[in-house]
């Protein structure tokens, strides 16, 4: 089978190697999934760059990718739930990618089924990004009617996480450039403030929750806007203590990291908030969930880009690069 396959980690470099290697074997627990399409992450371009070695150290060369959709070819003879021709997704565990090919062996545990009314290119845009949202909605311990700040919410991230943040009954605040607006005001934001024209910092108070998109110094002025007792939960600041105690990693790692992150911790303390950082997991009970929560309100993703699979670099190159509308996706349709 065709594969894109990770051989080095470069910083300065994130092409993957085609390649073809055996078709894998099913195991007991596992199902075999013939792809149909994947989802292209700006986390594809991390581990490419090494920046997640230190909490998920992978064995090179690896077939790369994160987000699956396909059909179900086979199953372990421990499986139950699943079967021959069922459509599914999933947001493949850490320890376990392998989206870039062909076809890919999973956990059961970590794949739902496909909202029908989606097609394989929307479905690819799925998993990964609203399982983060739903995890870092859930590590808020977000509630109902209070306000959510999602900074940055004009691409990929911010498409998934408003329609989401507000079946959960948020009221949902974000940012961007202003030509956006229209189509974000669509998804079921209650306020858009346009960056050119509008310094949130001068005008958010008192915000209950922020999902932090831009890290950077972002970070720090999306603290200044939350309540005392406030939670920010960054996508893209720097690992902590506290993430790499939830994430059980060993004791020396959760020592690291807990120096690494420092800076940010000091900076929750000084504005008297809670500061997380989230890795997401994959969950295939949660991904049932978000599948039953958009059939109900028949959200459709944002894509930005198809491309097929022999321009897998080509769409790497573009999440890291462009500016994104949407998500990236790679199709497997011209391939069958």
């Amino acid at each position: 089978m065709k594969t894109a396959q990770l051989t080095e980690y470069n910083k300065s470099n994130i092409k993957l190697k085609l390649t073809d290697v055996p078709k894998p074997e099913v195991s007991a627990n596992d199902v075999l999934i013939k792809v149909s399409a994947v989802g292209v992450n700006p986390l594809d371009n991390m581990i490419s760059r090494g920046e997640v070695k230190l909490i998920t150290p992978y064995k090179l060369p690896i077939i790369a990718g994160n987000e699956v959709v396909g059909t179900v070819e086979s199953v372990g003879n421990q499986v139950s739930g699943f079967k021959k021709g069922d459509r599914i997704f999933s947001r493949l565990p850490l320890n376990r990618i392998g989206a870039f090919a062909e076809y890919v062996c999973v956990d059961s545990e970590a794949i739902a089924y496909v909202p029908s009314y989606l097609s394989d290119t929307e479905a690819a845009a799925v998993p990964l990004t609203a399982l983060t949202i739903t995890q870092a909605l859930e590590l808020m311990g977000a509630e109902s009617g209070k306000t959510l700040f999602i900074s940055g919410g004009t691409g990929g991230v911010g498409a998934m996480a408003i329609p989401i943040a507000k079946a959960k009954g948020l009221i949902v605040i974000t940012n961007g450039d202003g030509s956006n607006k229209e189509r974000v005001i669509g998804l079921g934001a209650d306020r858009f403030i346009d960056y050119k024209t509008e310094d949130y910092t001068q005008t958010l108070r008192q915000v209950d929750y922020v999902l932090d998109t831009l890290g950077g110094l972002e970070t720090e002025k999306q603290m200044s806007i939350l309540k005392k007792g406030g939670r920010l939960v960054s996508l893209r600041g720097m690992p902590n203590g506290a993430f790499a105690k939830r994430m059980n990693l060993p004791k020396w790692k959760q020592i690291l990291f807990g120096i690494v992150g420092r800076k940010f911790d000091k900076l929750a303390n000084k504005y008297g908030v809670t500061y997380d950082f989230i890795f997401v997991e994959s969950n295939g009970r949660q991904l049932q969930e978000i599948t039953d929560l958009f059939t109900e309100l028949q959200i459709k993703p944002s894509i930005d880009a198809v491309y097929s699979f022999d321009q897998i670099n080509e769409a790497l190159y573009k999440v890291a690069n462009g500016r994104s509308r949407g998500k990236t996706v790679i199709s497997f349709e011209e391939e069958k």
